[in-house]
């Protein structure tokens, strides 16, 4: 005998896939239209002053990823919006800028959609440092962290790397922006500023340097920390482009042929895999932040072992 309501429930769970199955297709279909419809304008923080080294590679990456994805767009620097505290603040406000690229904390997260491909490889949270060469911090051997922690360290107010520090037990000087942070440690105001290695030569570098700051060479802080483009919360489809452009760049090989075309010489010089560097712990670190992903990190020695396979 046929169990009548036994078929009914089986042509209603089939009913049920297919029905499924076509939003699904609907959805990506959408998806597709809405991202191909029209040129997107990304607006992006503007350069802080001509030749800004630190906004090339991220807007080398954005491009690409942007690129990779097929769709008609256009880029616009932000004249109006250049210091990291006010563009997120516009981010989340959903004017004058839409994507902005900034270390990730909790609160970030909470205030803003991340794209969670760390851009920078984790590099962000490698930390060299620059002093004055007349600081006693100089010249002074640092066998461990508590040798570092009776020094002085200056960071921007807003920064997430701030309260890094403080939690690790450091003494942090708040400096409103980078410029007054320099300013406080060519004062000898500050022992020590800490940079992230893609930063460090730039700032020694760039014009108008205090020709008195040096790198303290030997000696790295470490924590996992991540940079992240984010967009705000209600441009999921500005998300989705991004992330797809980014992992594609990923698995064709452009992502790393561009990131080591903007950091290897830097990666060189340091030498990170030959230097004594103390980790600290990151408490604000989000948990969806993709640390098991090796594919989106740098690790000591990974140029060194690119550099070998190109030649």
């Amino acid at each position: 005998m046929i169990n009548r309501h036994s078929v009914l429930t089986r042509m209603k769970c089939i009913s049920m896939r297919r029905i499924a199955s076509i939003m699904l297709i609907m959805g990506l279909s959408s998806f597709c239209a809405v991202a191909n419809a029209a040129t997107w304008v990304v607006t992006y923080p503007g350069s802080l002053y001509d030749g800004d080294e630190r906004h090339k590679y991220p807007e080398a990456l954005l491009q690409l990823a942007l690129e990779k994805t097929g769709v008609r767009y256009r880029m616009v620097a932000s004249q109006r919006v250049k210091y990291q505290s006010k563009a997120i603040r516009k981010l989340r406000e959903n004017i004058e800028v839409n994507v902005v690229w900034s270390t990730t904390d909790r609160q970030r997260e909470d205030d803003l959609l991340p794209i969670r491909i760390p851009i920078a490889k984790g590099l962000i949270g490698w930390r060299v440092m620059l002093t004055h060469k007349n600081k006693p911090f100089y010249s002074k051997a640092m066998i461990s962290l508590s040798d570092l922690l009776v020094y002085a360290p200056v960071q921007g107010i807003d920064w997430p790397d701030t309260k890094i520090l403080q939690a690790n037990g450091f003494n942090v000087l708040g400096a409103q922006n980078r410029s007054e942070a320099s300013s406080l440690l060519s004062r000898q105001q500050a022992d020590f500023y800490p940079l992230s290695v893609i930063e460090a030569l730039t700032e020694l570098r760039q014009e108008g340097a205090d020709p008195d700051i040096r790198l303290k060479e030997g000696i790295a802080l470490q924590y996992r920390a991540a940079m992240y483009f984010f967009v705000n919360k209600r441009n999921v489809t500005l998300a989705r482009l991004i992330e797809v452009g980014l992992e594609r760049a990923i698995e064709d090989g452009s992502f790393d042929e561009l990131f080591y075309e903007y950091h290897g010489d830097m990666l060189e010089q340091l030498a990170l895999d030959k230097i004594t560097y103390f980790e600290l712990d990151n408490p604000l670190l989000p948990i969806k932040t993709p640390v098991s992903e090796s594919k989106y990190w740098y690790t000591p020695g990974q140029f060194e072992g690119k550099k070998k396979a190109t030649n």
